[in-house]
């Protein structure tokens, strides 16, 4: 089973919108073969190790990392396919909330006279690599994580001179793997402004389609030249509001730029709206990068289910510091959002982040 969830890791960013999935196996103690679920390979991970185990698959045990699928999508059901190999057992680490299958699966193949064992000591590893999955698969919506740089008193940008990095090169390398299991990346017209940002996926390594670019915009402030709309190739969303100029988003779309409106509040654009938009979209993740008042518009508004925060050996300290979520903020300490499942990543030699989800009855929507 571990080698089958290494084999799943090779599908980070090659497998959306699908879940990532490993298999192996096994016959006379000697792996007979082994498949990786890629989006443009089509064949499910134990398609492909029963395509290269053959004759050898019938009467072995088979270990995958998810619950071989019951229904008939871009492929047949893998439970049916496993079954008419004639594998004598299936292991498994995880089952799949998806309500197409979600169990059906593995009654399939009990049902078949096949041993199911489930393998708890890897479920957890293995719901955390699907975890932007799941919570798709259970919400209809993508996961969505704030990933933000700060010093350890909280401050993401001082108010003179913002020159220079506030974390490493080391820290700002880690965040880079991050941005790659994405699927989207989201920031605000002030970023774009202030930082001229390109918000690409720098890993070198190979996706299974573009990373999206989303800028949060109400009056399409984002500069024609600037670095986001020059490289947009059918990558970069811009959502506004209708007070936006209508010459100025027909000048953005004559150079590429997807332009939607999303009415919310107060003249802002709806940043819920454009997470449920991305869901339709079939995007399982969303990566925020942006300033204090996006930073906070969206965990006030209920839609970030997950923070990564980097924190630098650092104190600017003074009141115009710009603090990582501005904003109105709560008003009571007995209403601030709580975080939970806390984890840190150490980030040496005096750096480390901070993962945690948002606990759900403290988000405003709760």
């Amino acid at each position: 089973m571990a080698e089958a969830l290494r084999l799943a890791r090779e599908g980070v960013a090659l497998a959306s919108p699908n879940p990532m999935v490993g298999c192996v196996i096994v016959r006379d103690d000697q792996v007979v073969g082994r498949g990786v679920h890629t989006w443009a390979g089509l064949k499910h991970a134990e398609i492909l190790a029963l395509e290269e185990a053959g004759a050898q698959a019938r009467g072995a045990d088979v270990y995958v990392t998810l619950e071989p699928c019951s229904h008939v999508g871009r492929t047949g059901p893998c439970a049916d396919a496993l079954i008419a190999a004639g594998v004598a057992r299936v292991f498994t680490a995880s089952g799949d909330p998806n309500p197409l299958v979600d169990g059906e699966g593995f009654r399939r193949l009990r049902a078949s006279g096949l041993e199911v064992i489930h393998m708890d000591e890897f479920q957890a590893e293995a719901e955390r690599l699907n975890e932007a999955f799941f919570h798709y698969a259970l919400t209809g919506k993508p996961l969505v994580t704030l990933k933000c740089a700060l010093t350890l008193d909280g401050k993401i940008s001082a108010p003179a001179d913002n020159t220079g990095w506030i974390t490493s090169e080391r820290a700002r390398t880690h965040v880079q793997t991050l941005r790659h299991g994405a699927d989207v990346m989201l920031t605000g017209s002030g970023t774009v402004l202030a930082d001229d940002p390109l918000l690409t996926d720098r890993s070198g390594l190979p996706r299974s389609r573009p990373l999206l670019r989303v800028v949060l915009d109400s009056t399409l402030r984002i500069p024609l030249d600037s670095k986001l709309v020059a490289s947009a190739h059918g990558d970069l969303l811009v959502a506004t509001t209708s007070a936006a100029s209508a010459e100025r988003r027909a000048a953005l779309e004559a150079r590429g730029v997807e332009v939607r409106v999303f009415d919310g509040p107060r003249g802002r654009v709806d940043i819920r709206d454009v997470v449920s938009e991305l869901g339709l979209r079939k995007y399982l993740s969303v990566m925020i990068e942006a300033g204090s008042m996006v930073n906070w518009a969206a965990l006030d508004s209920g839609v970030v289910d997950k923070v990564f925060l980097y924190y630098a050996p650092k104190i600017l300290g003074g009141l115009l510091s710009l603090p990582m979520a501005g904003g109105a903020g709560r008003q009571k300490r007995t209403d601030a959002l709580i975080l939970e499942r806390t984890k840190l990543h150490e980030i040496p030699p005096d750096e480390f982040a901070v993962e945690a989800w948002v606990k759900q009855e403290s988000r405003k929507d709760a």
